[in-house]
């Protein structure tokens, strides 16, 4: 089973997470826009059981269906590197950028399309969603 470590820009906050992601998308609402200060978030998502090391700040959003996530980020470099869904304990979303490695899967899904900026190019395989499906 792979196991993968995240972590921040300052290494100060990791997570260690271990066999292949669930699902990987990006997301295109304005609240990830906003919270990456990019034009869209990418994030992988775990099964649990997975190890956090380091010290982290939470911000807690609740979502357009009422779903409440947890993000947790970097109190020392600011970067976010996972978040949760409250009641749901058993996985974790982890910030693609944080395993710092070009060479990982693409996004197999594309939610909120309907945001996306126009020059953003995505695989032509890519599930897509003009809003959240769930």
């Amino acid at each position: 089973m792979p196991a993968r470590t995240a972590s921040c820009y300052c290494k100060q906050l990791q997570i260690h997470v271990q066999g292949e992601p669930l699902g990987i998308g990006v997301c295109h609402c304005l609240a990830c826009q906003q919270r990456t200060g990019s034009a869209f978030a990418a994030l992988a998502s775990y099964q649990t059981p997975y190890t956090v090391t380091g010290n982290a700040t939470e911000f807690v959003r609740t979502g357009d269906h009422g779903a409440r996530f947890r993000f947790h980020f970097c109190p020392v470099c600011g970067s976010t590197v996972f978040h949760t869904e409250e009641g749901d304990e058993g996985s974790v979303s982890v910030a693609v950028g944080a395993f710092a490695d070009p060479g990982f899967p693409p996004p197999q899904v594309s939610v909120y399309e309907c945001r996306r900026h126009a020059w953003v190019q995505l695989p032509a395989d890519v599930q897509r969603y003009d809003t959240d499906p769930d």
